[in-house]
């Protein structure tokens, strides 16, 4: 099949391997051009324009940092959705508000293009194992279509209801793990004074009954980090994890729910970032809390 894929960032560049290994034939698009060279060393082909991609794509994928991004790569006449009458069918797999997909999808029915929302939770391993998890929110006609490929990325595909819900779904998965980030720094203030071995302290919360699966994946990067020898590699930085947590509350409100800890969990967010870390890679936090976050 022919797959387009907008947004070469880390998680683009990860699906667009996936599915070249699989035998699709892929094209990409990024809005730093720089960012996709090493996919076009591999034989990928380059497109010149967000609209010449979907021209050349039977499905086009895109992953993008927020909605002003989704605007700008769907819009005008160089847009995505500028190329009617190709039949190419979008799937947008950007993390953004509910209502922005709300939004997107008005946007696509205005020009007749087939669009489905499908956040999926899971990092850069996952989407090279195919073991993300996609939270869909569109059609079925259009989920029918984009299904063989969405199961060559994922373990498991949930559908679960009309636009935006997917990224609700989405955002109510991430909630609790972004709260674990500041318990976690609070849990290591406690276990500090004992001087025990970062690695140590790590393997045993991971074994317990409060260690959640992003310990047992990350552990080992967290106790590096801990241990002041973490590697330069960025998997999901302080930005895109405060723009997350916005948009939860965001949302919250538009529902009338208030989420406290949430909220207390994006203000320290917030002072880290401050601090300077909002390029930084998540197993940061707790080093900063550490350091400077939690003192009185």
């Amino acid at each position: 099949m022919r797959i387009g894929i907008a947004g070469t960032g880390k998680m683009g560049s990860a699906i667009a391997r996936r599915l070249a290994s699989l035998g699709h034939e892929l094209g990409v698009w990024n809005r730093t051009p720089a960012r996709a060279q090493a996919l076009l060393q591999e034989g990928m082909a380059w497109a010149a324009t967000p609209r010449a991609l979907a021209q050349a794509s039977e499905i086009v994928i895109s992953m993008l940092t927020d909605g002003a991004a989704l605007d700008q790569v769907y819009s005008g006449d160089a847009g995505l959705f500028s190329a009617r009458g190709s039949g190419t069918l979008f799937i947008d797999m950007s993390t953004v508000p509910p209502a922005k997909q709300q939004e997107m999808a008005r946007r696509a029915a205005e020009v007749g293009a087939a669009y489905l929302e499908c956040p999926v939770g899971g990092s850069v391993g996952p989407a090279k194992e195919g073991k993300l998890i996609a939270f869909v929110g569109g059609a079925e006609q259009d989920l029918a279509r984009a299904k063989p490929v969405l199961d060559q990325l994922c373990k498991r595909v949930e559908h679960v209801g009309a636009h935006g819900a997917g990224e609700t779904m989405k955002l109510a998965v991430n909630l609790p793990l972004m709260v674990y980030w500041q318990t976690l720094g609070e849990a290591l203030s406690l276990i500090q004074p004992l001087g025990l071995d970062p690695k140590r302290v790590i393997d045993i919360l991971a074994d317990s009954s409060g260690g959640p699966n992003m310990l047992k994946v990350r552990g080992g990067m967290i106790a590096q980090a801990l241990a002041g020898e973490a590697g330069a590699a960025v998997t999901v930085d302080v930005a895109t994890m405060r723009k997350d947590m916005a948009a939860m509350l965001e949302e919250g409100r538009a529902h009338g729910r208030a989420l406290p800890l949430t909220a207390a969990t994006l203000a320290n967010f917030e002072r880290a970032a401050q601090r300077g870390l909002d390029g930084a890679d998540c197993t940061q936090l707790p080093v900063w809390w550490l350091a400077e976050g939690g003192k009185a």
